[in-house]
């Protein structure tokens, strides 16, 4: 299992007092689908059961802790894909759904559609039932809120910026979305991917995390990948599909695929971020051209290992 916490320009200095509980709950995420897969499970309960608690845990920006919109609400937006099937669910700007990928994953079982938003999407928990509601209040902390004050300040100050995408910090340098791919003992491989979308973002703004083939693929004839970074240039590059698909019908690793995407067509298209994910021999594949991108991985053996940035790293196996 491969697992992100966000993407973006920051060094372990700047995110010290954070780090340790962002180790935490990436570790967290990593063993609760670590258990579900040495159980016999499912790669989609794999990589639902990480995303959940990213979702439940206030430092990473999905669920609890998600940024607020220039309205001051949160809205979120997840997507999950099963490998095997190709079939997908995804829901956006969601606003009272405690764990959206609970009900990404309902959207994908229990409809005959990929992705629902807003009310209409809260209207389809209601009908199926399962999904636990909460108050807005919820996922207020006080973190989000003073980098939305920062955030207004700035877009004051500059007269107009707020049509630029703002990050979970005042200068948009950090993206903290949460994702996961797994491969299980069947050969299957999921990828699910969670976000509470841009600071003072507008405008109902949808990013690429609910948009299959953008921020979230699986495919078992090549790849799973979860994204992160400044969705726009995620959505227009088809990024999570592009990376499989050069998997798929050439001779690439899924590695080099993921860094000619990151490295080459996003930057040079000026979209920064980075993405994780697994082939289909469960090889771990990282990529990203900020300076750091939360991340982990563990195997077959339990070992969970978590990185923050390009100072950290550690190689990947192979």
């Amino acid at each position: 299992m491969a697992i992100h916490g966000g993407a973006g320009n920051f060094t372990l200095d700047d995110i010290k007092d954070r780090q340790d509980a962002m180790r935490a709950g990436l570790t967290e995420a990593l063993m609760a689908g670590h258990r579900v897969l040495a159980a016999g499970g499912t790669a989609l309960d794999a990589v639902q059961a990480a995303v959940v608690i990213l979702e439940d845990h206030p430092e990473f920006n999905a669920g609890k802790g998600a940024v607020f919109t220039n309205a001051g609400t949160n809205e979120l937006d997840s997507s999950i894909m099963d490998g095997q099937t190709m079939t997908a669910g995804a829901v956006a700007g969601v606003k009272h759904i405690k764990n959206p990928i609970r009900l990404a994953r309902l959207v994908m079982e229990k409809s005959p559609h990929v992705l629902m938003t807003g009310e209409g999407a809260e209207a389809f928990a209601k009908e199926v039932g399962g999904i636990e509601f909460v108050p807005e209040s919820y996922f207020r902390t006080e973190l989000r809120w003073q980098q939305l004050q920062r955030a207004i300040a700035a877009e004051k100050a500059k007269q107009g910026a707020a049509l630029v995408p703002h990050g979970d910090d005042p200068g948009g340098g950090y993206f903290g979305t949460v994702g996961a791919v797994a491969l299980d003992r069947a050969g299957n491989l999921a990828a699910a991917t969670s976000t509470g979308g841009l600071t003072n973002k507008r405008w109902g703004r949808v990013g690429d995390s609910p948009i299959i083939g953008a921020g979230t693929y699986a495919s078992n004839r090549s790849c799973g990948v979860s994204a992160t970074g400044t969705g726009e240039y995620f959505i227009r590059y088809t990024v999570a599909r592009d990376i499989c698909a050069r998997v798929e019908y050439t001779s690439v690793s899924a590695q080099d695929a993921a860094d000619e995407v990151i490295q080459k067509v996003l930057t040079e298209a000026g979209g920064d971020g980075g993405v994780i994910g697994l082939d289909r021999y469960g090889r771990p594949l990282m990529s990203f051209n900020t300076t750091g991108m939360n991340r982990g991985y563990v195997g077959p053996d339990g070992n969970a290992v978590v990185m923050f940035t390009t100072q950290d790293a550690v190689p990947l196996p192979r």
